[in-house]
């Protein structure tokens, strides 16, 4: 078999898994709703219109994507490197916190304090990364525990912060602190709630991660570390300084998607800035498979199902928590057909890929 023919399989192979995975979670979600008394039909048709009836619900949909897709895209530069950054909820509050000192300290022309929000947010989240990468690194303590720990101190800080020193005046409450400044807050388009400069942002750290791994040595030398480390390191790759960097680009990312949180979203610090964000940015990731080009349309998926969510219960009576349920199918079914394609695999002899080798300790 010739190396166009074997790629064009393993993209029919990979397009199958992806088709059945979708057909799988419609045909659970489908018979769910039928269950419970509700047309599928009708359930789509809510969401749909929740999400994309009108310019407005396009632009709150939009909203949800920013921060989804840029903190999805930093996850896919941490798994390429081998390495699970679980902590990214943690460093989007980090970058929260970064951006909510810069609007509320910082004062004078708007560009310039949304600038500097937006770039305190990304040194933010980038620091609170290369904490865990560190602890992985220097400590040997895994990036799963390492990461976890640090996002309940960040949470930590971000009540300690709204409760003390950025309480409301004469208000002790975790409600959130007062409103930031009108020129600290990202600019909107017109009357919506979308702001021009999260597009561009987001859509340039898309290009610009897609860039890296695919037409860069820092790419090509970041997935050898993530597929070995051993082997690199004997090839005379950093290893060590690609895994912090991996994790510092990572938490750029996510720290950005926390500044856009707190000053394109909520207008103000809130200890649940994230809104678990973070965490839904992980199963993007996992669904994208680690490859850039898919978390953007994956992304608004899981966004236009978080916001269209409103509609099930305003026209079928059903919870916005349906929506969850949702997205938890598709994510299984995902799952559970890449685990039946793997044993086929290995049952024809064929190795399927791998997992980020997270258990490996790294050269130093």
């Amino acid at each position: 078999m010739t190396v166009v023919a074997r790629k064009a399989a393993s993209g029919l192979a990979k397009n199958r898994v992806g088709l059945i995975s979708v057909g799988v979670a419609l045909g659970f979600t489908g018979v769910l709703l039928l269950i419970l008394g509700e047309n599928p039909l009708e359930a789509a048709d809510a969401l749909y219109d929740g999400s994309f009836g009108s310019t407005e619900k396009i632009a709150d949909t939009l909203v949800a994507w920013v921060p989804l897709t840029l903190a999805a895209i930093g996850l896919v530069v941490t798994f390429t490197a081998g390495m699970w950054n679980i902590g990214v909820e943690g460093q989007v509050i980090a970058g929260a916190i970064g951006a909510a000192f810069v609007a509320r300290e910082v004062s004078g022309p708007s560009w310039m304090v949304v600038a500097l929000t937006i770039v305190a947010a990304a040194v933010a989240g980038g620091l609170w990364a290369l904490l865990a990468g560190l602890l992985r690194v220097y400590g040997r303590v895994n990036e799963i525990f390492g990461g976890l720990g640090l996002t309940f101190v960040a949470e930590g800080i971000a009540i300690y912060l709204v409760i003390g020193p950025w309480s409301r005046t004469g208000v002790a409450s975790t409600s959130g602190t007062d409103p930031y400044p009108e020129g600290a807050l990202l600019p909107t388009l017109g009357d919506l709630r979308v702001s021009p400069v999260a597009l561009v942002v987001t859509v340039a750290a898309v290009v610009a991660v897609y860039y890296l791994l695919r037409g860069t040595s820092f790419g090509l030398r970041l997935r050898a570390v993530g597929q070995s480390m051993k082997s690199s390191h004997l090839l005379g790759i950093p290893t060590v300084r690609y895994l912090l960097a991996a994790f510092v680009i990572g938490g750029l990312m996510a720290g950005i998607a926390g500044g856009v949180r707190t000053t394109g979203f909520h207008g103000r610090f809130v200890p649940a800035v994230s809104g678990g964000f973070g965490y839904l940015a992980i199963l993007i990731a996992l669904l994208a498979g680690f490859k850039a080009k898919w978390v953007a349309p994956i992304a608004l998926f899981f966004a236009a199902v978080t916001v269209g969510s409103s509609q099930l219960q305003l026209r079928l009576g059903l919870d916005s928590a349906f929506a969850g349920v949702v997205q938890g199918v598709l994510v299984l079914s995902v799952l559970f057909v890449q685990g039946w394609q793997a044993r086929r695999s290995r049952r024809a002899g064929v190795q399927p890929p791998s997992a980020p080798e997270f258990h490996v300790e790294p050269e130093i």
